[in-house]
């Protein structure tokens, strides 16, 4: 789609960067370090999708980069001209190294600020279904667990113990989006979840703890998800840790008929996610 290039558009422009400089090399840290993002509390964003939710659902948007070289699409310029944030005409090779992809140069990347890892960003209600992924270490399955998570109508996901990074690029891609429609929260330890819990059946909703393992009682379609549930996905790995086993009041498991072990754990989130929605789709029919 052709459009205004960047050096046409008239917009205020704090800087423009075409070199490997200080403001470069920060966008470069959020992208690969962690500790960097934790430190600035900001994230960088790639893709249209996501930064189209970013801004739709209200995400803190620090900076906008672009591309100086290309035209711009009417996205593009539409998000440059009502989004309250700082903008950086980046070169077109700078623009491919934050990109993230071999074969193609984003027109718009995006600076977000991380949200707060605050449990009381989840709604609490009669049908709330919240997922606790637990020590994930996969940052693409802990997006893909949230996709489902928003595709399925669970209330929130939450992060538990020493795991990979919510807001690493891979999560953030994989998630396509749904990280900014969807509360997640991370959490150190599944204590504070607990006391969360706590809180949450004293305001007299019958929270249920329901952690999938292969050694489960009950298959999942047995499961009442109709009821508000705290529904547990282990570590990929090593499953639940021994805390979170004994918090539970039902362990439930996937059948499995072909020659699998097991399931990847957010591909198992996932069928947990669909008998979910399916059971409380039936009981709204009736």
């Amino acid at each position: 789609m052709g459009g205004l290039s960047a050096s046409e558009a008239g917009w205020a422009v704090v800087l423009r960067v075409s070199a490997h400089n200080a403001r470069f090399q920060q966008w470069k840290a959020l992208l690969g370090n962690r500790t960097k993002r934790q430190r600035r509390g900001e994230f960088l964003v790639q893709g249209v999708r996501p930064i189209t939710m970013a801004i739709a659902h209200g995400w803190q948007i620090r900076e906008l980069l672009y591309d100086t070289s290309a035209p711009l699409s009417g996205w593009a310029r539409e998000a440059l001209d009502t989004v309250r944030a700082e903008k950086f005409a980046v070169s077109h090779d700078l623009m491919h190294e934050l990109g993230g992809k071999a074969n193609t140069v984003p027109e718009l990347l995006a600076v977000v600020a991380l949200a707060e890892d605050d449990l009381r960003r989840i709604p609490i209600g009669p049908t709330m279904l919240t997922v606790v992924f637990d020590r994930p270490t996969s940052p693409g399955n802990i997006g893909t667990l949230v996709r489902s998570a928003d595709a399925f109508g669970a209330s929130g996901v939450i992060v538990t113990g020493h795991a990979a990074d919510v807001y690493d690029p891979k999560a953030v891609r994989a998630s396509t989006g749904s990280l900014f429609a969807l509360p997640v929260v991370r959490v150190p330890s599944h204590q504070a979840v607990l006391s969360w819990v706590a809180d949450v059946r004293a305001d007299g909703i019958g929270m249920v703890i329901m952690g999938t393992d292969e050694r489960g009682i009950l298959d999942a379609a047995e499961y009442d998800f109709t009821q508000p549930t705290l529904a547990l996905i282990g570590n990929e790995t090593t499953g639940l840790s021994s805390g979170w086993r004994e918090a539970c009041d039902q362990l439930v498991r996937i059948p499995m008929f072909g020659s699998a072990s097991s399931l990847n754990a957010a591909t198992a989130a996932t069928v947990v996610l669909y008998e979910s929605a399916r059971q409380r789709a039936t009981a709204a029919r009736r």
